[in-house]
């Protein structure tokens, strides 16, 4: 379906949408809402109420308020998409027509000109900046260029923040790239699509950290180049704010990144008591501080055998990292994925595995369907074993919208110890501190998980939240292997591995 065609389908859904409000709404005021709900009516022949509801004289007023509260901003977020949509259509074809009106044999320069005219045009419209009108412009061309998504967007199905980052991560690629992209996360018919929550049912920085890992490892431009060039550009900068504060941020290779997030989060967690007022997120600036600053840091550091200042050493601290079985040997350069980070460079997982044995435990992938086969350790405890198999599948806390990936995020049984609950992976899961203390307080329910896939959950009203799946690949095969000798190598590996 092409832009044209969907723009009867995006009004009607409008038109949908707003009638919908408009029974919600069509109470009208707080008291009149009051009178209505507690009006008495025989149970049994209640009057109709928003989605169907039947209300009686033994309505709980409050909660059915809050119900209504809450479907209220399920449908306007629903209409704002909508809206988006048409945005986003008359922004594209608004440039179209402005190039259609402009004559055949102008020039470049009277091309760019005119351009720029509608993007000031659409500025003014919107009042906004010419920066913002122009990027609106781009991201709404990419969009409408991107039936699946547009069409998605029009029905409500997802909001902007959605579409903007598929239009951010199709960036780069050519057509088929960002064709196969949108077909994977939108396309239940494709090959190895995506599972469990559908794209506009996860948080957008959820969304938009899994598009951004089919993407590193479907680019066609190898990880380990455009590392290269990254690592060329990492930086320290520093911008003052207001109220007499400062940020000071770090733009490193992501391993090392992610293990000084790790090791200032250990140790916050190690000072946190009764005595230390401080909160996890006041802590980890001043131990990022004192170890930065501290004199005793760095006598530590200079006397330290091997280890200067200004050379980075391998970092030491408890991370996953999940490695396909030919990467770990050298003999493709498929990406790794590290816990906490994402994808990363076949050559960064494998020094990982050398030289940070202590701390960076490996995950080995099946190389028929990407799976993980087993965790490499050197403690063989069962309750460490669990915790790290529940850390590798869910990735972060397993509650809906939650982004905290923390190695200290606790692993809870989904159902209590004491009333039956196993400790298996199908009844355990993570939960952040925060979360966990809500399950426990509160009517959120969580399904039961399964050995590779974490468990979805329920709201206190009866909403369904479907949870995240992974979603493995069959690895890269060396391209020296024969398909025909795939078979036989896959069963002498898999002995192997079992021994």
């Amino acid at each position: 379906m092409g832009i044209g065609s969907g723009v009867g389908v995006a009004w009607e859904g409008v038109h949908a949408s707003v009638a919908a409000l408009d029974a919600l709404t069509a109470l009208g005021a707080l008291d009149q809402e009051d009178a209505f709900l507690a009006s008495g009516v025989a149970v049994g022949s209640g009057a109709a109420l928003g989605s169907g509801v039947v209300i009686g004289s033994g309505v709980d007023v409050l909660q059915r308020r809050y119900e209504i509260r809450l479907e209220r901003l399920e449908l306007t977020a629903r209409l704002e998409a909508q809206l988006a949509a048409m945005k986003a259509r008359d922004a594209a074809e608004a440039i179209g027509f402005q190039q259609a009106m402009t004559p055949p044999d102008a020039s470049v320069q009277d091309r760019t000109y005119a351009e720029m005219s509608v993007v000031e045009e659409i500025a003014g419209v919107l009042t906004v900046s010419s920066a913002a009108a122009g990027a609106l412009v781009e991201q709404s061309r990419k969009i409408c260029s991107l039936p699946p998504v547009f069409q998605a967007l029009s029905a409500g199905a997802m909001s902007w923040q959605h579409a903007r980052i598929v239009a951010d991560e199709t960036e780069g690629l050519d057509q088929a790239g960002a064709a196969a992209l949108v077909a994977h996360f939108f396309d239940p018919d494709a090959p190895h699509p995506a599972r469990g929550a559908a794209p506009g049912e996860l948080v957008p920085s959820r969304f938009r950290a899994k598009v951004r890992a089919w993407r590193e490892r479907h680019h066609p431009e190898t990880l380990q180049k455009r590392h290269a060039k990254g690592v060329a550009d990492r930086r320290m900068e520093y911008t003052p704010d207001r109220d007499g504060m400062a940020w000071v941020s770090l733009y490193l290779p992501g391993d090392t990144a992610c293990a000084i997030w790790n090791r200032t989060t250990a140790t916050a967690r190690g000072l946190q008591g009764p005595n230390e007022p401080r909160t996890i997120t006041q802590l980890r600036p001043d131990i990022a501080a004192s170890l930065l600053l501290s004199d005793g840091a760095s006598r530590s550091a200079d006397s330290r055998p091997g280890t200067e200042i200004g050379k980075v050493p391998t970092p030491r601290a408890d991370v996953l990292v999940m490695v396909p079985v030919f990467s770990l040997l050298g003999l493709t350069d498929e990406p790794a994925m590290l816990d906490g980070l994402g994808p990363i460079p076949a050559s960064m997982a494998r020094k990982l595995v050398a030289d940070g044995a202590n701390s960076f435990y490996r995950i080995l992938v099946d190389p028929r369907d990407g799976a993980p086969l087993e965790i490499g350790r050197k403690n063989y405890r069962l309750t460490e074993t669990i915790k790290r198999w529940i850390r590798m599948r869910d990735a972060k806390c397993t509650f809906p919208g939650c982004t905290n990936r923390t190695p200290d995020n606790e692993t809870d049984h989904l159902q209590a110890w004491e009333t039956g609950g196993t400790t298996g992976a199908s009844n355990l899961a993570q939960l952040c501190p925060k979360h966990h203390r809500l399950k426990h307080h509160t009517q959120w329910t969580p399904d039961p998980a399964t050995n590779n896939e974490s468990p979805g959950w329920t709201s206190p009203t009866g909403r369904h939240y479907k949870p995240e799946h992974p979603h493995p690949e069959p690895t890269h095969w060396p391209p020296a292997i024969h398909p025909g000798q795939r078979s036989l190598l896959e069963e002498v590996l898999l002995q192997r591995l079992a021994n």
